[in-house]
């Protein structure tokens, strides 16, 4: 009887501490649904409408080195998508090995971002396609003219852009090279564990990744990285409180060069409040998305967390704290897309294609 009592008692105290867990984490989903949303399937556009034509083409497109002038570089050498759309640099390296002034940000989930680039100069993946093919220090080709050149010689991609672009008269345009790649970006999505608890299950994260939000909310965290993306909803300065590279100097090594102080959106706007601004980035994959901020100069996350929260919130985080935070951003490590790993068989080139330039 005594034993019967006592099992008793131990059963209804479990299930009154499951009853105060299940309304903590409630409480806990009711809280995070203020700052976040499940990833879409697709970020959707309404100017570039996303098809499966326009998706296949733009994969293709994304792998394809003869987009660069020396035909050896292509979107995915710096935003490898078997990394997690990076190139885990600090910064990228460019035609004829020049090396690029900023990180390059993963390509996952970045068409959810209220602009492009860390500077923001570019309004959507539509335009941000546009640029590293003719920047001088990335892919390096002369004009667009040049690039439609090359692909128009292809007799394959004639045929996909005229599948892609049904209703264009010309089809294989520059402004349909952008496009297709953006089309293809939009479809980048990396759903994890999160987005499952945000859709109410809430045994999708464990006890310690659920302390881990609740720590990253309370700290203030969540008030830049937020939305779907946890971040790229907005732009701030980099050093709030105190400057960055006060901080971030500790992280400079002797074999690597002095970082130039980067002015970040005010290099576009030239408007002093400007200054040391810069788009916030995703924090999805985060922990595989190494090293950290617009300069690589952080390649542990928890030294990064630390940084963020010193030069931004004005708080110095204990170990524990660090420690939490770290477990609940490893939960955010999301699945890509199976199909965009498949690399792509690309056309051949032709007697008429133009060879590239080393």
């Amino acid at each position: 009887m005594g034993k019967g009592l006592a099992l008793m008692a131990v059963t209804v105290g479990s299930l009154v501490a499951v009853g105060i867990s299940s309304a903590d984490d409630k409480k806990l989903l009711e809280e995070a649904r203020k700052y976040f949303k499940p990833l879409p399937k697709v970020a959707e556009s309404k100017e570039n409408p996303v098809t499966p034509e326009k998706v296949k083409l733009g994969k293709m497109l994304y792998y394809e080195p003869r987009l660069s002038k020396s035909g050896l570089i292509s979107c995915n050498t710096c935003h490898n998508l078997a990394t997690y759309g990076v190139d885990n640099l600090p910064t990228s390296v460019g035609h004829r090995w020049q090396i690029g002034p900023r990180n390059a940000p993963t390509t996952l989930n970045a068409a959810l971002h209220v602009a492009q680039f860390w500077d923001g100069r570019a309004k959507d993946v539509e335009e941000q396609a546009k640029g590293p093919i003719l920047n001088p220090i990335e892919m390096a080709m002369d004009s667009p003219e040049e690039v439609v050149k090359r692909l128009k010689s292809i007799p394959e991609y004639v045929k996909l852009f005229k599948k892609a672009f049904p209703k264009d008269k010309d089809p294989l345009t520059y402004e349909n090279v952008a496009k297709a790649i953006a089309a293809f970006e939009r479809t980048l999505m990396t759903p994890s564990r999160f987005d499952k608890f945000l859709q109410g299950d809430l045994n999708a994260l464990t006890k310690e990744e659920k302390k881990g939000l609740k720590t990253f909310i309370e700290v203030g965290c969540a008030s830049c990285h937020n939305g779907p993306a946890l971040g790229g909803t907005m732009f701030t300065r980099f050093g709030i409180v105190e400057a960055y590279w006060e901080e971030t100097r500790n992280y400079v090594t002797l074999d690597k060069p002095t970082m130039p102080m980067d002015v970040g959106k005010f290099a576009v706007t030239h408007k002093e409040e400007d200054l040391y601004v810069f788009k916030v980035p995703s924090l999805r994959n985060i922990s595989r998305t190494y090293p950290y901020f617009h300069d690589g100069s952080v390649w542990n996350l928890e030294d990064a967390v630390q940084v963020m929260a010193k030069v931004q919130l004005g708080k110095k985080l204990t170990k524990e704290q660090v420690k939490s935070i770290v477990t609940f951003l490893k939960a955010l490590d999301g699945e890509i897309p199976e199909d965009a790993l498949k690399l792509p068989v690309l056309p051949p080139s032709t007697p008429n294609t133009p060879k590239p330039v080393r």
